[in-house]
């Protein structure tokens, strides 16, 4: 059964972004895809990332109140309510703020990549919106880094697409959507000919892409963000695992970053990793019954290895023993701070696991990629 939640047409919010570079015929061509495909999606607002070359094209070629195709192709084909206005267009800009003219440069390239993934992590903030992005525009790295962008933060109802052209229309100048009616143009060079534009066609070719936007670290989806850092959080969440326990400095690194635990959350842990790491099973929570005191002796002795003065007073308290509510409430608790800079992804791969009736309980990680020792200062 279809999730009408996902599908992008049934979304209040529907935008259409392209990367656009000399040929803003682009837009108008998805736009025409777009509403001639079942199920038809309008957008109800159209964005351009762009160069300052780029920009100047689009505005005189589509959005002219005279000659611009946005506005041709609105009135053709009966669309009303799509808002698409000089201030959609997003011209990407230099480090001193200016707009740049071409992408050539490594520093260029990178500044076009954070400012896509800036703008598609802004589009996507957003529960009610469904964003259909498209890589047919621009320079091919413009493309890519949209791809990308939306591979980080692209969610169910979002969608990735080329449009496709017909030969001889494709890449012509005048040429910017199959028309309703008849109308001609001519092709270029010596040997020119008559084309009808009413004859042309143009395909949608969605892209499937993978999702990894409920790996990322929670900061990243909520705040402006780097290329670079997204991916860097991206590969955390699916790269290698590697757990290393700092009980003396209090904190741990997974996922290649440095977490600074509270000392009860970090004994706790330990205590797991500990048994893990010596062959031990499972344990299970101390809800099926009485407070458990093998549980509470393996854990203080963990806690007593963190230089905390709070060591002694966190004995006294599990004297009786390891109750169901102390164990619950800290495994809550140690999710909740790696969740915070790792992401969903990395609270499961370094947080802990369940399984069976009655439950056990144990570390997600393998024995083989815990160990325990001093983190450098210059890691954190």
């Amino acid at each position: 059964m279809t999730n009408n939640r996902s599908r992008p047409s049934d979304f209040p919010r529907r935008i259409l972004l392209a990367v656009t570079g000399l040929s803003p015929q682009v837009v108008t061509e998805t736009l025409y895809a777009l509403i001639k495909k079942a199920p038809r999606f309008v957008p109800t607002e159209i964005h351009l990332i762009t160069t300052a070359e780029g920009a100047e094209r689009a505005r005189l070629s589509l959005l002219h109140e005279e000659t611009g195709w946005f506005h041709r192709l609105c009135a053709d084909y009966e669309l009303s309510g799509v808002s698409f206005g000089e201030e959609c267009i997003h011209v990407i800009q230099d480090p001193a703020g200016g707009a740049l003219s071409d992408i050539r440069t490594p520093e260029e390239n990178e500044r076009t990549a954070d400012q896509i993934v800036e703008q598609v992590q802004k589009l996507t903030s957003d529960e009610r919106s469904a964003l259909h992005a498209s890589i047919a525009g621009g320079r091919k790295t413009m493309g890519f880094y949209l791809g990308y962008a939306m591979s980080l933060y692209g969610r169910p109802q979002d969608r990735l697409s080329h449009v496709l052209v017909s030969a001889p229309f494709e890449s012509h100048p005048d040429f910017f959507y199959p028309t309703p009616e008849s109308r001609i143009i001519y092709t270029p060079g010596p040997d020119s000919k008559p084309l009808d534009t009413h004859m042309a066609e143009v395909t949608l070719a969605e892209i499937p892409y993978v999702r990894l936007r409920h790996g990322l670290d929670e900061r990243l989806t909520d705040g402006k963000t780097s290329f670079s850092e997204a991916v860097a959080s991206a590969q955390a969440a699916v790269g290698p695992v590697r757990l290393v326990i700092d009980l003396e400095g209090k904190r741990i690194e997974a996922g290649g970053k440095v977490l600074h635990l509270p000392p009860t959350q970090l004994a706790f842990l330990s205590w797991l990793a500990r048994r893990k790491a010596e062959g031990h099973g499972p344990v299970r929570c101390p809800c099926d019954g009485a407070p458990e005191p093998n549980y509470a002796k393996e854990y203080v002795r963990e806690y007593e290895e963190i230089a905390d003065p709070q060591a002694t007073g966190t004995a006294t308290g599990l004297k009786e023993g390891m109750s169901k509510n102390f164990f619950e409430q800290t495994q809550s608790r140690l999710h909740r701070e790696l969740k915070k800079v790792l992401g969903p992804a990395g609270r499961f791969a370094y947080g802990v696991i369940s399984e069976g009736k009655p439950k056990r309980y144990e570390l997600a990680v393998g024995r083989e990629d815990i160990e325990w020792g001093m983190i450098r200062q210059d890691d954190c």
